[in-house]
């Protein structure tokens, strides 16, 4: 943790040397920052340098601590400089960043565009480093100091499926953390040369690549008037929501891998689909005025949403109930494991309807041996159990969480729209803290809530929920 610390410290020190450039006012408080992290995360450091080894249960401790660890200390920016008054609206926006959420308070009392740059700079920063974890590369430095990384690995890289692509976990951090750099390089300069400033690019790139959504503009891509722009960011969130194994294949030279990968395969499928009927209800509705701008937007936010990426361009929640209905599928399904992205996954979905199927078939046939394949795969029960529990949990945290919501005075559809923003770690939803909307109304209380659902979510529910199990204490 004292690491992890010390990573997010020596982060902080790119947006206090922004601060420095456009002389903002805001320089003081990010060097605060990053003095107090620094000193923060040597301290846990040198308490627990004598640690050789961790365990599994360890692991999930380090996991869950450090993310919330992160949290705090990425809020103190936002609260010293005072862009944000309040600590419980500072740790929310720093919640929101780290686990690539993309909700947030500002916007209304607080104007985005008026923030200062060093703290734009680091709102975006935060979704970067939260989007492929900041757990993952510190498994890059743990080894060096003979401290094994499998269990961090196993307890927070996103999705059922851990694909690992070397024997050493720490070779696999690397290569997972060069496509995320190159990846982020080549977005960079396509939107610096379609117009955007450096920094503005910077920042976009930071929280497309991260499936995170947050934007330097009260717009958010909307204030991009560039068809060019508008495309560059479709192509690098779709580019986000894959498996990140298969983007290291296609540079290595095996673009079959892609094509192989029934995942793959299936998020194609659902974002050409949903595309195709999001486009034929703006078409009745006629929302827009040309057949390019009515596929452009459609793309964009089945994308942006199917990804939880989060950004808008315009607002969907005046294209009309059946669209919303729409989102809020896009919403529950997300991207592929092993992706930037949140929510159930992709493979989880296909596992459901995979299952679904087998058991109808049991029923049919009540002594057949019916394996559950997906592909050429074989899906083991333990993973299939596994799957079948995390969606079942991800419902009831849903409920049970619409319900809190609701009892505070929300009507319902804010009320579900705020927790499958969250939990799914999306941003922007229905209702109250639709497109054009944030989460600056909610009760202190309520966004204590969120911000817990915002880590279940970033988290996979289960590393979390097992430290509160009594069996995690036994000996």
């Amino acid at each position: 943790m004292g690491i992890i610390l010390m990573f997010v410290g020596a982060m902080m020190i790119f947006p206090w040397l922004i601060s420095l450039i456009y002389r903002d006012g805001d320089s003081s408080a990010l060097l605060w920052s990053v003095i107090i992290t620094l000193l923060a995360g040597l301290s846990g450091y040198l308490i627990g340098r004598r640690q050789k080894d961790i365990s599994l249960r360890d692991g999930f401790a380090v996991v869950t601590l450090g993310w919330l660890a992160m949290a705090f200390a990425g809020a103190l920016p936002f609260y010293f400089s005072g862009s944000i008054p309040t600590f419980s609206d500072s740790l929310f926006e720093s919640m929101s960043g780290l686990s690539t959420t993309g909700a947030t308070i500002l916007g209304t009392s607080i104007s985005i565009k008026s923030l200062p740059h060093g703290i734009l700079f680091w709102r975006s920063l935060t979704q970067w480093i939260g989007g492929m974890g900041i757990i993952l590369l510190s498994l890059a430095i743990l080894p060096l100091l003979k401290v094994g990384g499998m269990q961090l690995y196993r307890a927070e890289f996103p999705g059922p499926v851990k694909d690992k692509l070397t024997p050493r976990i720490r070779d696999t951090a690397e290569i997972l953390w060069e496509v995320y750099l190159l990846f982020s390089a080549i977005e960079f300069m396509l939107l610096f040369a379609g117009g955007m400033s450096a920094f503005d690019a910077a920042c976009h790139t930071f929280t497309t690549m991260s499936s995170g959504g947050f934007s330097t503009h009260d717009g958010s891509i909307g204030a991009f008037d560039s068809r060019f722009i508008h495309y560059v960011i479709i192509i690098f969130m779709f580019i986000s929501g894959v498996n990140f194994a298969l983007h290291y294949r296609l540079l290595k030279g095996k673009p079959q891998a892609m094509w192989a990968s029934v995942e793959f395969r299936m998020y194609l499928l659902l974002i050409a689909s949903f595309t195709a009927i999001v486009m034929t209800s703006n078409l009745l509705r006629h929302q827009f005025d040309s057949l390019e701008e009515v596929f452009r937007q459609s793309l964009f936010h089945v994308i942006a949403i199917m990804t939880t990426t989060g950004f808008v361009i315009s607002d969907w929640g005046m294209w009309g109930e059946f669209v919303q209905i729409v989102m809020v599928l896009l919403m529950l399904i997300g991207g592929m494991a092993g992706s930037t992205s949140g929510s159930i996954k992709v493979i989880r979905i296909q596992i459901l309807l995979k299952q679904i199927q087998t058991e109808l078939r049991r029923l049919i046939h009540p002594h057949a041996v019916l394996p559950l394949r997906i592909g050429n795969s074989l899906i083991e029960k333990g993973i299939a159990r596994n799957v079948l529990t995390f969606i079942l949990v991800f419902g009831i945290i849903l409920f049970v969480s619409t319900a809190i919501i609701a009892a505070a005075g929300y009507d319902l559809v804010t009320s579900f729209g705020a927790s499958v923003a969250c939990l799914a770690n999306i941003g922007p939803s229905l209702g109250m803290v639709g497109p054009s909307s944030n989460y600056s109304h909610f009760p202190q209380f309520i966004k204590w809530m969120l911000v817990a659902l915002m880590m279940l979510g970033r988290l996979e529910v289960f590393t979390v929920m097992v430290l509160f199990s009594r069996h995690y204490w036994r000996r």
